[in-house]
């Protein structure tokens, strides 16, 4: 059995002109993130997220795609 966490989406991550990091789940549109480090930025978004899946959990609407492994029902 395949077990997927909210590790195993795939994150983009880069950095500008500025010294700024940035996250981005591209599955997930407009769940972008900004860090002072790799690791914040990383961090930032994966909470990003979450919080975008539990909202639609609440509403009652489609949980994003690269959640609908990580919230199915065993």
């Amino acid at each position: 059995m395949e077990t997927t966490t909210i590790d195993s989406i795939s994150i983009f991550v880069g950095r500008e002109e500025d010294g700024r990091w940035w996250a981005d789940i591209e599955s997930m549109p407009g769940v972008m993130a900004y860090g002072a480090s790799r690791e914040s930025a990383i961090a930032a978004v994966r909470a990003l997220a979450l919080r975008v899946a539990a909202d639609c959990i609440d509403h009652g609407e489609a949980i994003p795609e690269p959640f609908t492994k990580v919230f199915s029902e065993a």
